[in-house]
């Protein structure tokens, strides 16, 4: 045991005397997180800019509609014509476009809206809010026009007290936690990148303690092959540990982006992923003869992998075929439960999810240690 953890301080030493190695191992899960904050740190926020085009005159009724909308929360209008509306909208400068055409007033007043269109080239999530609470308006004031039948009279005296009419309505602003989870499914996506690299950096240690002959050296002291690699296993997840625990501290604190799941949990998840890290890493030394095979493995599956399994971008926007083929892969179960964790769910309701990972981690494990026992060329290690 104390060669083994004399082995591990020496790992730990040479492996952090270059400032390079603190900057791969903990300063590219933090820059992570920083693009991950300006990919969908923009994506909510401020008004929504409307441009209001009126081609129904002054009527009374129009104007009422075009007060209703400008009285929306984050909201703000601008009255515009047809060319520069077009052109604002393609521009970004308006998020969406409000046309009265004429005959608009006289519609509402026959209890049939018409003649209102909502343009947007962001699609429905940027007319949504108005588009639902305008239909609200307008259906109140259509069924005034359908229960006067074409009595202007009427419709005027219902419509002037349907004004003066006052309603107490309670508003209380709710923080919105979405974009917090997806900076966070981003965050966790990229450091299962840097957790599977890493791992595969430092397992290779091993086969350049080999191609330098030190390895040989080593085995001449009452070290074992065994506790060689048992301690290079140590050291890889002391560090991956580090990493995981510093990520979600300044992701929590640093940046005040709360992932939705207890610390607790998150870290346990993360921790038993890189458990199937260094699994993986080990499989991948033992079927490399020199670094550079192993350098070329990683690239060969890592990234591939990490990109078909969502950790890039969300899963929901990949095709089915490639969500199938990411059920084979361990990114998409961690991946898959810290989502689940975020939608409320226990961790106790996802020990499938657990226990794949553990299967993953396990089979690594196993077919490294077979690989190992019946290579000549690696027998040593074992």
């Amino acid at each position: 045991m104390n060669n083994m953890l004399w082995i591990a301080r020496r790992l730990l030493r040479s492996t952090f005397r270059k400032r390079s190695s603190w900057v791969v191992y903990f300063g590219l899960p933090i820059a992570a997180i920083l693009l991950s904050m300006l990919i969908y740190g923009s994506a909510s926020g401020g008004s929504l800019r409307v441009g209001v085009l009126n081609q129904d005159g002054d009527k009374p009724m129009t104007q009422d509609t075009i007060h209703f909308v400008e009285g929306l929360n984050n909201v703000k209008i601008t009255m515009t014509d047809e060319a520069s509306m077009n052109k604002d909208i393609a521009s970004g400068k308006l998020d969406s476009g409000l046309i009265f055409e004429e005959g608009f007033a006289d519609s509402v007043r026959d209890g049939q809206p018409a003649h209102l269109r909502l343009v947007s080239a962001k699609g429905a999530e940027v007319t949504a809010y108005v588009k639902v609470l305008l239909d609200g308006y307008l259906v109140n004031v259509a069924a005034i026009g359908q229960a006067t039948k074409n009595d202007a009279d009427a419709f005027d005296a219902i419509y002037a007290d349907y004004k003066k009419s006052s309603f107490k309505l309670d508003a209380e602003s709710l923080e919105d936690a979405a974009k917090f989870k997806d900076m966070t499914y981003q965050s966790i996506g990229f450091l299962l990148m840097f957790l599977l690299t890493s791992a595969v950096n430092l397992c290779g240690l091993i086969l350049k303690e080999r191609e330098d002959r030190t390895f040989l050296r080593l085995l001449s002291s009452p070290l074992s092959a065994r506790g060689f690699v048992l301690a290079n296993v140590m050291v890889t997840f002391l560090i991956q540990a580090l990493q995981i625990v510093i990520t979600l501290l300044v992701l929590k604190y640093a940046f005040g982006i709360d992932s939705g799941v207890p610390f607790g949990v998150m870290l346990g998840t993360l921790l038993l992923f890189s458990l199937v890290a260094i699994g993986l890493a080990l499989l991948l030394t033992a079927f490399s003869k020199n670094s550079r095979g192993a350098a070329a493995l990683q690239t060969l599956i890592i990234t591939p992998t990490c990109l078909l399994a969502g950790c890039f971008f969300p899963a929901e926007i990949m095709p089915d075929t490639v969500k199938k083929i990411s059920s084979f892969l361990p990114q998409h179960w961690l991946l898959d439960t810290i989502t689940k964790l975020q939608d409320g769910q226990a961790l106790g309701s996802l020990g499938l999810n657990l226990a794949i990972l553990v299967a993953f981690a396990a089979v690594f494990a196993l077919v490294a240690i077979y690989r190992f026992s019946r290579n000549n060329d690696v027998r040593q290690f074992i």
